[in-house]
């Protein structure tokens, strides 16, 4: 049997965010457990030798890269079609949430949230209406559905007037690299980043989603409201688009506040796997998620959770037993929880327990199936249809 593969996502380089993260490890896994398969992946630039998982995948480059809204689409129902006519796959797999809609080739598409509908504001305006013109179209063209989250699918359901029960769920989950650390690596990685003192860490990429503006105003009121001195806070992560609130949040705290924050820009994956395990608590506040992939990193890390209660952050999370909730519209409720993780070690020893006991739930293997699975229904509904 011969898959598809679109591959966009997995950049040369090997910073791989959210998109990019949940194609490397389905990938590899689906790869892994179909030996029999031969998978076909779709790059839209020179690759990196290491994502050719097996000798069952064969690359193939289709220009243009795309990245602008034009090229997006001069890739998926040009470039894209174009192979699909040639080539005759079973199936097309795309795990990044866009497809193609001038093709017979039988599709599954991964959907990861339907952010743009609910925070509009946060896309820049032509990848807007690319969006907007085609995320309903391909949801409805394609003959498998999965989505990452309880949440985004009763989502897409509600949205775009799908049935829920026809849709699956593939989560995803914490690479094995994240997981408790003996107490001296814990204070090196301390030493490293904050100078020995105990902090707590945000991670994810510098924009207006991820609600800086509003946990950096919290991490102040915490420090008004008696947060000890000592603690630090550090957010991990590359500057994306439109972050300048996020420094004139920063630039309109005190001096004192400054001083007991860093933005750390990037860092490996080492230093990250180091940077959950000997943080204080990971606080992790977006407006919106379809998943939260940092929430599940933490937790595996064996750190303690502080998270938004709206969209699909508390069923990732296991509820208010896994993580406390708080609103993400309200720096007080924020701070509110910033301080009770800093003066609770009943708490936080509760949360790590729960957290590590929660991530149980998500595998990345157990996750392919689920692909695996919709991509079998996907050729069987395209063969009846033609039947």
């Amino acid at each position: 049997m011969h898959i598809a593969v679109t591959t966009r996502f997995l950049l040369p380089g090997g910073h791989l965010e959210g998109l990019g993260r949940y194609s490397y490890e389905t990938l590899r896994e689906l790869v892994r457990q179909h030996p029999d398969c031969t998978f076909h992946f779709l790059f839209d630039r020179a690759y990196d030798a290491r994502y050719l998982f097996g000798p069952n995948v064969v690359p193939h480059v289709l220009y243009p890269p795309a990245r602008h809204p034009l090229l997006m689409l001069a890739w998926y129902e040009g470039a894209v079609a174009w192979w699909l006519r040639r080539h005759r796959p079973a199936a097309l797999l795309s795990p990044e949430g866009f497809t193609v809609l001038g093709t017979r080739t039988p599709r599954v598409l991964v959907l990861h949230d339907l952010g743009y509908l609910h925070r509009p504001a946060d896309v820049v305006g032509p990848m807007r209406h690319y969006y907007n013109y085609f995320m309903p179209r391909f949801a409805r063209a394609a003959e498998q559905v999965v989505a990452v989250s309880e949440a985004t699918r009763a989502d897409t359901a509600r949205q775009f007037g799908l049935r829920a029960e026809a849709m699956k769920v593939a989560y995803n989950a914490p690479a094995a690299h994240f997981r408790p650390q003996p107490a001296e690596r814990q204070a090196a990685v301390r030493q490293q980043f904050s100078q020995g003192r105990p902090y707590f860490l945000f991670v994810g990429a510098l924009q207006p989603r991820k609600n800086l503006g509003n946990l950096l105003h919290a991490f102040g009121l915490f420090k008004a409201q008696g947060g000890a001195e000592e603690i630090q806070l550090l957010l991990v992560g590359r500057e994306a688009w439109r972050a300048g609130p996020i420094f004139e949040a920063y630039q309109s705290l005190p001096p004192a506040v400054r001083a007991a924050m860093r933005f750390t820009g990037r860092v490996s994956e080492e230093d990250l796997a180091g940077l959950y395990a000997a943080a204080l608590a990971t606080a992790y506040v977006p407006f919106f998620e379809g998943f939260g992939l940092p929430l599940v990193e933490a937790q595996a890390s064996g750190c303690p959770v502080l998270t938004s209660n709206l969209s699909s952050l508390p069923e990732v999370a296991g509820g208010a037993a896994g993580a406390l909730l708080c609103d993400p519209n309200d720096p007080a409720a924020i701070a509110q929880g910033l301080l009770q993780l800093s003066q609770n070690t009943a708490l936080r020893a509760r949360l790590q327990a729960a957290g590590l006991a929660n991530v149980a739930r998500f595998s990345w293997a157990r996750s392919a199936e689920v692909l695996w699975q919709a991509v079998q229904d996907a050729i069987a509904q395209r063969a009846s249809a033609q039947a």
